[in-house]
């Protein structure tokens, strides 16, 4: 049978190791939380940009109005400067008794309003209480962009900045509504890209 001597001793053996072995512990030390770390590490190694966060209300997601690279001419050489169009203008700089007023027919929409020559068309859009596209607000992507049915967008149109429009996009009516400020009359249909 069992001898019950032995059962003690084993039993108490065992107490004795788990003892032993709870006040010596195992030496294992949790590795340090190095999270933080790698955070700054990648935080260092992707540069500082303006760009806000992409994807807020962008149609079609952000990537619809990439520029392919090194096709036609759609990077600048170093040194290379772009256009006027590309420098843009300050609308903020045209003194009051210099301000115009133009109708512009939102054809989507079907109504036409007054925009003036120192406010952007897509807050006035906005204003009107219109769910218009957008994603950057600064003229780097297409997600706001429109086309003019009425000719190129350079004849109705000044952009404050263009980062995403190329030369033969502007001749096709193109044009980026949250940069946009109107120069002329005319037709505009929103949420259309190149």
């Amino acid at each position: 049978m069992v001898d019950t001597v032995s059962v003690a001793i084993g039993a108490a053996l065992t107490l004795v190791v788990v003892a032993v072995h709870y006040a010596r512990g195992t030496g294992w030390e949790p590795p340090a939380d190095i999270s933080q770390e790698v955070l700054e590490q990648r935080a260092a190694a992707v540069p500082d940009t303006d760009f806000p966060e992409p994807m807020n209300r962008s149609i079609g997601g952000g990537a619809a109005g990439a520029i392919p690279s090194g096709e036609g001419g759609a990077e600048l050489e170093e040194g290379e400067e772009g256009g006027d169009e590309a420098e843009g203008f300050d609308p903020e700089s045209i003194p009051d008794d210099e301000v115009e007023y133009y109708e512009i027919e939102f054809a989507k929409e079907g109504e036409t309003i007054e925009i003036a020559n120192n406010e952007n068309i897509l807050d006035v859009g906005e204003e009107e209480g219109w769910d218009l596209p957008y994603a950057c607000r600064q003229g780097q992507c297409v997600s706001c962009a429109g086309q003019i049915q009425d000719g190129p967008a350079s004849d109705y149109i000044r952009h404050e900045h263009n980062e995403a429009l190329f030369d033969d996009d502007m001749d096709d009516g193109y044009c980026l509504t949250c940069v946009a400020y109107p120069t002329d009359d005319f037709t505009l249909e929103t949420g259309e890209q190149p």
